[in-house]
């Protein structure tokens, strides 16, 4: 007889809705003494819960469609909070977005995919993937990545790193078609592209499928450990960019702060899996979530800004194009053969370092 499993034990259905008593006490008390250490505690309770969920999802529904839900449901939340973050903010928030996207890119292909390297190749030693779907992944990231954040800086219609309303049409219909076709491509034509090796070390192999209710329950209670990252994340802010503003940060740390918080569950899931020798299902989340980050997050702050008149600045500087063309161009040497070990993931990690040092000492 299969093992029983049970896949929502207590503490994974009382975290999400802990979290959300939480941000309830936090809209009703906002003054309450303490209330930000226990924000904090909500916060990494959510990526917890966030990651269980997004496990129990991945497993009933296989690859790649469970790492595709987690990509949508992290990258959906983004975008409300980078909306949000510049509706309040006005002009003073008009590289927000930029900042955000890029610090997710950079997150993701270096500090994401290089811990997950690290990770599995020091326990498993040489890890394959298949190579057909990275590299579909990474071509759709590359053209995605310069139209959004490159090309503004050389376009000559408007001064600045900008896009005239009219470019950023453009540009927001460009990117959701090779966002649709790149799902399309991933979920229904060429799915086998993305799914896992086989091997013998995957301990969920022979586990037994989570039912359709308790997908359906773990669905529910992800969105709900998602929104109280994501809400738990703004309500802390505040307090995180006084601190930022009195160590005398750049502006761009804000929007590391938000994709790095953004991307914890699925940074955790996606070195979770490298440990358990599912390089693949890594990947899947790393690239996938950096495709869907760009995907939806500039086409929807595009058409508010082109509706509101926002305005809206996506062009890099020439030190942080540099450091993005450098990191597309060693990802696709790290991931050009299907096996990988411990040396690229060493190699992006110390990319991630100097990404950061360079963005609070320029």
């Amino acid at each position: 007889m299969p093992h029983l499993v049970k896949h929502n034990p207590l503490w994974a259905v009382a975290l999400p809705l802990l979290g959300l008593a939480i941000l309830g006490v936090n809209a009703a008390a906002p003054a309450l003494p303490g209330l930000i250490f226990v924000l904090v505690i909500a916060l990494i309770g959510g990526v917890i819960a966030a990651v269980h969920h997004a496990e129990v999802i991945a497993h009933r529904v296989g690859e790649p469609f469970g790492t595709l839900v987690l990509a949508l449901a992290v990258t959906i939340i983004e975008v409300a909070l980078i909306v949000s973050m510049m509706m309040g903010g006005g002009a003073a928030t008009a590289g927000l977005a930029r900042d955000t996207v890029f610090a997710a890119v950079m997150i993701i292909l270096n500090g994401l995919i290089g811990a997950s390297l690290l990770a599995g190749g020091r326990r498993h030693g040489v890890q394959g993937f298949n190579l057909e779907g990275v590299n579909a992944a990474l071509g759709t990231l590359t053209v995605i990545v310069v139209l959004t954040l490159v090309v503004p800086n050389y376009s000559t219609s408007a001064p600045g790193p900008v896009y005239t309303p009219a470019q950023l049409i453009f540009v927001a219909v460009a990117t959701l078609v090779l966002f649709g076709a790149f799902t399309l491509f991933q979920t229904v034509k060429h799915r086998d592209y993305f799914l896992p090796e086989p091997n013998g070390d995957t301990p969920d192999t022979h586990a037994e499928l989570p039912s359709n209710r308790e997908a359906l329950s773990s669905l529910a209670l992800l969105l709900a450990a998602l929104v109280t990252v994501v809400l738990s994340a703004k309500a802390i802010s505040p307090s995180i960019e006084a601190l930022l503003a009195s160590s005398g940060a750049p502006p761009a740390a804000l929007g590391i702060l938000i994709a790095a918080i953004v991307l914890l569950p699925e940074g955790v899931a996606a070195v979770r899996a490298a440990l358990r020798n599912r390089l693949q299902t890594s990947l899947n989340l790393a690239v996938g979530s950096a495709i869907a980050s760009i995907g939806l997050t500039v086409p929807t702050v595009a058409m508010i800004a082109v509706v509101t008149g926002w305005p809206l600045e996506l062009g890099l500087s020439m030190k942080s194009t540099i450091l993005l063309l450098l990191s597309l161009f060693v990802v696709s040497i790290s991931l050009r053969t299907g096996r990988t070990t411990v040396l690229p993931g060493l190699v992006h990690l110390v990319l991630f370092a100097s990404y950061l040092f360079l963005s609070f000492v320029p």
